[in-house]
């Protein structure tokens, strides 16, 4: 155990949660360098531990299983988790992370956790059907989407959860067109709990993980994975990112209770939105027009008022 998971146990100790010693996840596997999503699974199941059984769809996640050739040229696999997987197809992830839970159920098992992970693409865009049926019945199941914010394994296509001027292979101006607010679509389902969250932010994040996993019913968590590969930055800035996309209030961190009580659990420094966008190749278009660049700092100024009325009001 390295000093960074001795600290983070210690926090989590002193935010009244458990974060297990031992990793569900290991070494091995053919994700991007710096790649987010994979560090969210591996703080999510450090909190839900392993009794744990994970669902996922197409996307950059199934490249969690690497096969390669042996020394004497058999062809082997690996597993990137130490807990039960299995895949499922792009637009089934709630269903069929429902469907297991009842499984375990119809068999006595009560404890074990389902969790659905899926990215942008599988859960704003072609699972949000399914989505939406799991939180109309409240199954009880935690779904977290790891938002990279564009179709990134098939080669960086938009998706609704593409910010917009952002640029991707399909957006090569800038999309245009407002990123689709998934925490608000799931708390208009009333359901027991939703929230964002960052890589960036561990404690944050693991602390949601845990009062998810305490709540029975649908429970989401919309998690930011900065991609270095799709939004064109150096892997090793992943992090500094990541927290700067929290700090300017472009991405904030805040939780929905019963769709109706909410809570910002982290209150941002508010950086320029500039200092964010500037890191990412992605926005390069953005950042040389002054005009552009004020337009997006205003709608992330309107943005965060609007969160802050939301929060007044459930306070009443």
């Amino acid at each position: 155990m390295d000093r960074g998971d001795k600290m983070n146990i210690s926090l989590a100790e002193k935010e009244g949660f458990t974060v297990c010693e031992e990793e569900y996840t290991q070494p091995g596997s053919i994700l991007c360098a710096g790649c987010a999503a994979a560090l969210a699974i591996r703080y999510i199941l450090k909190v839900l531990g392993p009794k744990t059984v994970v669902v996922i769809p197409a996307g950059c996640m199934p490249n969690v299983t690497p096969i390669f050739l042996t020394p004497d040229f058999h062809v082997e696999s690996k597993n990137m988790f130490r807990v039960p997987v299995m895949l499922c197809l792009f637009e089934t992830t709630a269903a069929s992370a429902a469907g297991i839970k009842l499984g375990l159920e119809a068999r006595g098992d009560y404890e074990t956790t389902v969790l659905g992970y899926a990215g942008d693409g599988g859960t704003f865009d072609i699972g949000i059907q399914a989505l939406s049926g799991v939180a109309d019945r409240n199954e009880d199941i935690i779904y977290a989407c790891y938002d990279n914010e564009a179709y990134m394994n098939t080669g960086i296509q938009r998706s609704s959860a593409t910010p917009e001027d952002s640029w991707t292979i399909t957006t090569t101006v800038g999309k245009g067109g407002r990123k689709k607010n998934l925490v608000e679509i799931m708390a208009a389902h009333s359901i027991p709990y939703a929230a964002t969250a960052a890589t960036s932010f561990p404690i944050d994040l693991m602390r949601k993980v845990a009062k998810a996993k305490q709540r029975k019913g649908t429970k989401l968590l919309h998690i930011l994975a900065p991609c270095p590969t799709g939004w064109r930055f150096a892997a090793d800035l992943t992090i500094k990112v990541g927290q700067a996309a929290v700090e300017s209030k472009f991405f904030p961190l805040y939780e929905v209770e019963d769709g109706e009580k909410y809570t910002i659990t982290y209150e941002p420094k508010g950086i320029p939105v500039r200092e964010y966008l500037e890191m990412q190749g992605r926005f390069s278009q953005v950042v040389k027009d002054s005009a552009r660049l004020q337009s997006v700092q205003e709608r992330v100024d309107l943005e965060w008022e609007r969160l802050l009325t939301k929060v007044k009001a459930s306070k009443r």
